[in-house]
């Protein structure tokens, strides 16, 4: 439902916590639940909560949740909802065992006279009341008292119950960490949306989360690792903490899953105790991102007595039906290189490394089931067969499900083309760095976790979806919100909701109120940026740019250096220009709240002539210092450089993705030379160095930025021939990213081309 642009000041005022006029939060108008019932019908009038209403408890056993909702309520509205036998203007919640739907399936009926709810079990009452909260205005939410609310909900009658079983969010803590209270946090938002199943991904390369007694030093060592700018960094969850979470969790119906990495993804293990390695070490926590080649060995009995020890104490703290171990993108070359895990092989007639995983990964399945428990894990555990009760997460497409599902194992369907929420949602030019992949909201809501032409015997294996977080680039508990919200939402009901009741406009309709209901529990939330135009864009004559967004957002700009706000000029078709000009430009939600402002230049310029240098041999000058310079200012420092002339091959092997070798000799270079542009034009560059100078000006500048992709792309205006260039380089480790790994590239292309060119060694004077 569109807000008037005035309103939109007071539903910012309202999330800011000042009362305004209970008329004018129109955005609480008509009925926004997600995920979508499959049941519902909107009936006419409204039942009117007030602090007269009770609740009627009909069974002691239920009693519990719903003392849950009441306070939540009690802390926004001030009522006091005790429990009565009264009927009249009364919440009735019970339990009907003989209730027609699935276990977590509820009836709620709303009419002038009273809420009535029905669920099969706990779980369906506790699913029905947060329905009722949903028809509540969106500052039910609040944990503080919210005045001049008009406490309505809107008759209804539903239905409903999930399509799946599994609704899950993962969690990568290891790459970066997040708190006890981040944690809660989520799982609060989780219940909000009924979702059922936080998988808590606790052991990797990059660091061990959780205390093992037995084993002291996964935590004192395994945890922490320096970073490549030089600082320590890490962290973990005591056991009581981590009993803190799974009661917290509990309480909202949410099972948690434990992930403990195997046989892969296992050096923060190997850094506190390496003699379960091959090589036996010394290792060091992996402060990159990637795939680690040192793995627990395979053929020594030490490795699964020293894993039966640390699932032992796991399972003790999760007493959910899973156990996930992982079991992806284990390398098999230690192994190879391995005697013990070449005699295991020979003694136990397997053929090759991947016989080995799997036998690796059937045992420690065995220790699971002694536990009781089920054994989960990442498609690659399919290689070599798997015990019956195992299930499967198919996370590089769909087809290791497919196999899966034919084997008889349940699935959890999460591939990465709709799954991963730590892809871009937006142009990685403007968007916060991010690992690659692209997946709009859009993308995340069309998603069917049954494969089109499965059949439905085998259709019953898929448990369901699940939303994978993984941290690499999350460097902030902010930067984790931006990349989970919406997405996880709209993956929320992709779980629960039959797909032909599904829509995403509905979707985004109904999404206006649960924006507010983020912003009370301050959500940093993603909204779309406007896309299209770079930051700096020149031209010569005239120009028109245009502006996008990834879903259907008003955009708002100025062109006299102010903050665009709500009362700005809207953005309805391109903007031409043919003088300098400074665009401010925004985006603005229904809900009221604004993105972040993008400020794009638009120049006027002249074609930069040509140098008369007259520069004819191939290469570049390199000065060279050895060191880590995190930052170009720190070049100040150096005090004696190594001079050199690289040829064409030196520069292309400087432009390969570099090895261990580079990445552990850190150094700063500067590179100055020529290039030659074939004809006048406007030209747009992009690279990942640190900065990149033109004609002797700083054109673009990416110091102090991870340099994952080119995300600074600047045009100029450049005239047919030799220019002068410069390039800062630091080869460095900067937010887990080797810049080695990407090398000084520096790529162009004249306005209205669509590729880009690399400059290649042969393609530099000096």
């Amino acid at each position: 439902m569109k807000m008037k642009y005035l309103l939109v000041l007071l539903v910012v005022s309202l999330i800011f916590g000042c009362a305004s006029p209970q008329k004018e939060r129109n955005y609480n108008e008509g009925v926004h639940i997600v995920p979508q019932p499959n049941m519902l019908t909107q009936n006419e009038g409204l039942f009117q909560l007030t602090d007269k209403t009770v609740f009627v408890v009909e069974q002691a056993e239920i009693e519990s949740v719903v003392t849950f909702f009441q306070e939540k309520m009690k802390a926004a509205s001030g009522f006091d909802l005790v429990n009565s036998d009264r009927k009249n203007n009364s919440i009735n919640v019970s339990l009907n065992k003989q209730l027609e739907t699935g276990e977590e399936g509820y009836i709620l009926s709303v009419t002038p006279d009273g809420v009535k709810i029905e669920g099969k079990t706990e779980k369906g009452v506790f699913y029905g009341l947060q329905t009722l909260l949903q028809l509540l205005p969106a500052e039910i939410e609040s944990a503080k008292l919210v005045e001049d609310i008009n406490w309505s909900i809107p008759a209804v009658e539903i239905k409903d119950e999930p399509r799946f079983k599994w609704r899950g969010m993962h969690l990568d803590v290891c790459r970066h960490f997040v708190s006890v209270d981040f944690i809660k946090k989520q799982l609060d938002l989780m219940a909000l949306f009924k979702m059922n199943t936080f998988h808590w991904h606790l052991t990797e390369d990059q660091g061990w989360r959780i205390e093992i007694k037995k084993y002291p030093l996964l935590t004192e060592l395994g945890s922490k690792r320096t970073e490549g700018e030089g600082n320590e960094y890490g962290g973990f969850y005591t056991q009581e903490e981590i009993k803190e979470v799974v009661a917290y969790a509990q309480q909202r119906f949410i099972t948690v899953v434990p992930e403990i990495e195997l046989p892969g993804h296992a050096l923060g293990a190997l850094k506190a105790y390496p003699q379960f390695s091959c090589t036996g070490g010394p290792f060091e926590v992996r402060n990159i991102w990637g795939v680690e080649a040192d793995v627990y060995c395979a053929g020594k009995e030490e490795t699964f007595a020293f894993l039966e020890d640390v699932i032992d104490e796991v399972v003790a703290l999760f007493p959910g039906e899973y156990f996930h171990i992982g079991g992806d993108e284990c390398p098999k070359k230690r192994w190879e290189e391995c005697p013990l895990c070449q005699k295991r092989m020979k003694n136990e007639g397997l053929q090759d490394e991947h016989e080995l995983q799997s036998y690796f990964i059937k045992r420690i399945g065995k220790v699971l089931l002694g536990h009781g428990k089920k054994m989960i894990g990442w498609d690659e555990i399919l290689e070599g067969g798997l015990a019956p009760s195992a299930a499967v997460m198919s996370w590089r497409g769909e087809k290791g499900g497919i196999e899966a599902a034919e084997q008889g194992h349940d699935v959890v369907m999460t591939p990465g083309n709709w799954c991963y929420l730590d892809h871009y949602q937006g142009s990685k030019k403007i968007e916060p760095v991010a690992i690659g992949g692209y997946t709009t909201l859009e993308e995340s809501y069309g998603y069917d976790p049954v494969p089109k032409d499965m059949d439905a015997e085998k259709a019953k294996h898929i448990l369901g979806t699940q939303g994978n977080v993984w941290s690499e680039y999350m460097y902030t508990p902010e930067l984790f919100e931006y990349r989970i919200y919406p997405r996880i939402i709209a993956l929320a009901e992709v779980g629960w909701t039959e797909k032909e009741n599904k829509d995403y406009s509905s979707f985004l309709e109904r999404m206006d109120n649960q924006f507010v209901r983020l912003d009370i529990h301050n959500v940093n939330y993603h909204i779309p940026l406007p896309e299209g135009p770079l930051n700096v864009v020149a031209f010569t004559d005239s120009i028109t740019i245009e502006f996008t967004t990834t879903r259907p957002v008003k955009m708002v700009y100025t062109l006299d250096g102010t903050e665009p706000n709500f009362n700005s000029s809207v953005y309805k078709e391109p903007l031409t220009f043919s003088e300098d000009q400074i665009v401010n430009i925004r985006s603005i939600l229904n809900s009221g709240k604004m993105s972040k402002v993008r400020t794009v230049k638009v120049e006027k310029q002249s074609f930069l002539e040509s140098s008369e240098a007259n520069a004819n041999t191939i290469g570049l000058k390199m000065k060279k210092a050895k060191g880590n310079f995190v930052r170009v200012a720190d070049l100040k420092k150096v005090d004696e450089w190594e001079e050199s002339v690289l040829d064409k091959d030196a520069i292309n092997n400087l432009l390969k993705r570099g090895g261990k070798s580079e990445i552990d000799n850190p150094y700063a270079a500067i590179l100055s030379g020529f290039i030659t542009m074939p004809e006048d034009g406007v030209y747009e560059f992009e690279t990942n160095v640190d900065q990149l100078f033109i004609g002797g000006d700083l054109l673009i500048d990416n110091d102090g930025e991870v340099k994952r992709h080119s995300r600074n792309n600047t045009t100029i205006a450049l005239q047919k021939g030799q220019h002068e260039i410069k390039i800062i380089y630091l080869n460095n480790i900067f937010g887990g990213w080797p810049q080695a790994w990407s090398g000084p590239a520096i790529r162009y292309k004249k306005e209205g081309e669509k590729d880009f060119t690399k400059i290649k060694g042969g393609m530099y004077r000096y």
